[in-house]
This record gives structure tokens, C-alpha cells and sequence, in this order.
């Protein structure tokens, strides 16, 4: 029972390191929006019958 315990322990704390990266990075950084332009080939446009 004691490495079960230990087992579920480390799964629990990396669990929540991992959880507290992505919260980290979802709420605490700013992202600074830009235009982003893609050019798509004439031919790519046209239907093919």
C-alpha cells in the first residue's frame, strides 16, 4: 500500500505542476496581437472539373 500511496503522490504533484504551467500560461502572459498576411496561389483558387 505504501508505493501506491507514493505512486499517487508523484502522479498528484505532477499533475498539478502541469496545471499550474498551463494556468500560468493561459492567465499571466500577454500576447501582442499582429496582422498576419497569407498569399494563396491563383491556382489553388480556381475550381478544377
Amino acid at each position: 500500500m505504501p508505493t501506491l500511496f507514493r505512486f499517487l503522490t508523484v502522479v498528484g504533484l505532477a499533475g498539478g505542476i502541469l496545471y499550474g504551467g498551463v494556468y500560468a500560461l493561459a492567465y499571466l502572459s500577454d500576447p501582442k496581437p499582429r496582422v498576419i498576411t497569407v498569399t494563396i496561389p491563383q491556382d489553388k483558387l480556381m475550381r478544377h472539373r
